[in-house]
């Protein structure tokens, strides 16, 4: 007979598919039939050491030759641990059940086993109340993630949906408990290597000053073949894209999101093709620790991690900054008809906000439920992805999705100075981090110039619709358009912000592309199976005469100039410019301004489009190369009535009341490099602007035209032609120009 163990050690056995634990106390009452047990296992089996282990840090981390698992619940019952050895199995090749005696600290349960290497797929299951109207939704049939779980195994083609904690054919769905065991098609937890070689690697920690974002979506920029990479749609064949970036003269990638999440849990199609439509985008996280698995080149457990970082070191190593763009107000398990996959199955009433029936959940997502960022438990969790980020992935920022939704308190309230917001900008680890607010949610807040911190940057909508405006030839817009420029000082000053906090774009992925914003007046969303009713029906677009694609040469005269408007606006504002992947090149989506579902050639960048439009690509590259050359164009303060002054086309004090006026100019005194003159013309016909004589004995020189087709109207530091009639200069309709002089 084997010696019994201390107290606080059990026994671990497996046999083939038969995984038990036995434990084994000091005491005379142990049953004869349990020693027994232990003996035939042991005379089959090797034995495992368990240990109580530490609660932190959470998640799945490796210590000494095995692996520590820790796991919050403060009102779970019981916690069971699955290991598996394969991603389909339906049947765990080990299971251990926790002790809240010895295997919990506080609300954290934890264990230590040995033998446990990186590789290992493992999920938890949690037993406790069934009771939607009290918040609790407990199932231990239920296969669930661990929110620190730092890589995901999906089961090809798994689609979430049918992962119901409840009968859905039952007459009262959600308030009928349904056991049936999901591991089979569960999404299951991968123990990951934390080692990593990177060589020395360093965050940039490059000035807002000198930064210029570029977003684009890790799958969709490469995997269309006209890319022409080795590794289409994944973190690599984006490295391979480094040297077009750098020539295009961006400096920091924002990714969309990588936190791993299903593409495959949309059960509509679409009407017009009847291929079943994807969750393109990927704003429904799975988990917040994990990086996306199907954009990783090679398909092995925990081989994300591995490219991820690769990718990161990478771009570093070229001076590119990568900044990404996360979701932390909710997640895939949507409302209460949603499936149980993490947070729902572990303790519901904690981490999503519930409705004064707690059946029900708070939404200001516009998805169906909103994590509960009031709770100090949740804003941890935050925090620590965060910082896993940082310290771990070595990303250099991020873009919060909806932000204004952690900035509520318990009731749901906009709070002035929100506890989570202000631990975010003050985190020691996150110091150098750059953050971006998407500054408005689902339910009604809008903060754009007044968002928390003054560390907090800001996506800024007002300049997309007010710039979109003025060259659309709206009435009254000479003056907001003139704000916009000057770095949204109506809007950020007295907050005390300054216009690096102004992240200034006029497309992004959520909306039309810079092309479908000058060809088509309406959405054109039908491919999405709703009826043309999603996405946002005032774009402040305009077609110029033909709806769509067009050959008309006046057309797509007017188009162009267009386009290099707005390049050229968000090229010299003062503020962060940032540019949609591809809109460099024209690429368009049909007239599709809600692509989050198209995981086709609607969203994909056709690479073919670069050489088609060579000029609109060489266009970008010399404006941002004009704004790296005069340092006036970037600073991170507000002009003051010394460094700028405003004209109307005949160089008198424009009148800002005038709802009629298009046209503006102003003279930019730089004090280093160049004084600058800038004319713009939203009207539909060519004006004559004075000039203002130059600084003897400096000459005015034409730097960008946006009328001017060959060359593509921009001109290289250095290189621009002297004015042959200084006094004035004829600036088309619906163009701008930009003096410099030297």
């Amino acid at each position: 007979m084997p010696t019994e163990p201390h107290s606080s050690e059990a026994i671990s056995l497996s046999v083939g598919q038969e995984a038990r634990e036995i434990r084994v106390f000091e005491s005379s009452a142990v049953r004869t039939k349990q020693l027994d047990e232990l003996e035939r296992l042991l005379s089959l089996c090797e034995v495992q050491p368990i240990r109580s282990g530490m609660p932190l840090p959470l998640g799945a981390r490796t210590r000494g030759n095995g692996v520590n698992f820790a796991i919050f619940s403060r009102h779970a019952t019981g916690v069971r641990l699955d290991l598996f050895d394969h991603i389909e199995d339906s049947v765990p090749a080990r299971t251990i059940l926790l002790d809240s005696a010895r295997n919990k600290t506080g609300d954290i349960w934890h264990i230590w086993l040995e033998g446990i290497y990186p590789g290992q797929l493992y999920g938890f299951r949690f037993a406790g109340p069934y009771a939607p109207h009290e918040g609790h939704r407990f199932n231990p049939g239920r296969l669930v993630v661990d929110p620190y779980a730092t890589a995901i195994a999906l089961v090809p083609g798994c689609d979430f949906l049918p992962l119901l904690g409840y009968d859905s054919s039952a007459p009262q769905k959600d308030l009928s408990l349904w056991e049936t065991d999901d591991a089979a098609s569960a999404p299951k937890c991968i123990v990951t290597q934390g080692d990593f070689d990177w060589r020395g690697d360093q965050p940039l920690r490059r000035s807002w000053e000198s930064t210029v974002i570029y977003e684009l979506h890790v799958r969709g920029y490469t995997v269309h073949p006209t890319a022409d990479v080795s590794f289409p749609g994944t973190y690599r064949g984006l490295v391979e894209k480094i040297p077009y970036l750098k020539d295009l003269g961006v400096t920091a990638v924002e990714l969309m999101p990588v936190q791993e999440f299903n593409e495959s849990h949309l059960l509509r199609v679409n009407p017009q093709t009847g291929a079943r439509l994807k969750n393109y985008w990927g704003y429904d996280p799975l988990s917040f620790f994990a990086a996306k698995a199907s954009y990783a080149s090679v398909r092995e457990a925990g081989a994300q991690v591995i490219e991820f970082k690769e990718m990161i070191r990478t771009f570093h190593q070229a001076g590119l900054e990568v900044i990404l763009d996360v979701v932390f107000n909710h997640t895939v398990e949507g409302n209460e008809l949603g499936p149980t996959l993490c947070f729902r199955g572990i303790d519901n009433e904690i981490y999503y906000w519930l409705d004064d029936d707690k059946r029900f959940y708070r939404d200001f997502t516009g998805t169906g439920q909103t994590i509960n960022a009031a709770h100090p438990v949740v804003r941890d969790l935050i925090l620590d992805a965060l910082r896993y980020w940082v310290m771990e992935m070595h990303v250099d920022g991020f873009r919060f999705d909806l932000a204004s939704v952690l900035g509520r308190d318990r009731s749901g309230q906009v709070l002035a100075d929100a506890p989570l917001l202000e631990r975010i900008a003050e985190d020691p680890i996150l110091r150098d981090a750059k953050l971006i607010a998407e500054a408005w949610d689902a339910a009604g807040a809008y903060q754009v110039g007044s968002f928390s911190d003054l560390r907090w940057a800001e996506w800024n909508g007002r300049f997309r619709d007010d710039v979109r405006r003025f060259w659309r030839g709206d009435e009254g817009m000479m003056g907001h358009f003139a704000n916009r420029i000057c770095g949204s000082s109506d809007l950020y000053h007295e907050s005390g912000k300054e216009p690096k906090c102004s992240i200034n774009f006029v497309t992004c992925h959520d909306g039309f592309t810079l092309n479908d914003l000058v060809s088509y007046a309406d959405r054109n969303n039908d491919a999405n199976g709703e009826n043309n009713r999603d996405g946002s029906s005032e774009n402040y677009s305009a077609n110029y005469g033909i709806e769509g694609t067009t050959d008309d040469p006046a057309v797509e005269a007017v188009r162009v100039r267009q386009i290099k408007n707005f390049l050229l606006t968000t090229a010299i504002s003062r503020g962060v410019p940032m540019l949609l992947g591809g809109d460099e090149f024209r690429r368009g989506q049909r007239g599709n301004n809600n692509a989050y579902c198209q995981d086709n050639e609607i969203s994909w960048l056709d690479w073919s489009l670069l050489q088609r439009n060579s000029g609109i690509f060489q266009f970008v590259r010399g404006v941002f190369a004009l704004r790296r050359d005069h340092p006036v164009l970037r600073r991170e303060a507000f002009y003051t009535d010394e460094d700028i002054c405003w004209f109307n086309p005949s160089g008198k004090i424009p009148d800002w009341f005038d709802p009629c006026q298009k046209c503006l100019a102003c003279l930019i005194r730089s004090h280093d490099v160049a004084d600058l003159f800038l004319m713009f013309n939203a009207g539909s016909e060519a004006v004559s602007f004075a000039v203002p004589p130059a600084c003897s004995p400096r000459f005015w020189r034409l730097a960008a035209d946006t009328a001017e087709s060959s060359p593509p109207g921009i001109y290289s530091p250095g290189e621009e032609a002297v004015l042959a009639t200084p006094a004035s200069y004829l600036v088309q309709s619906r163009s701008s120009v930009i003096l410099v002089a030297r």
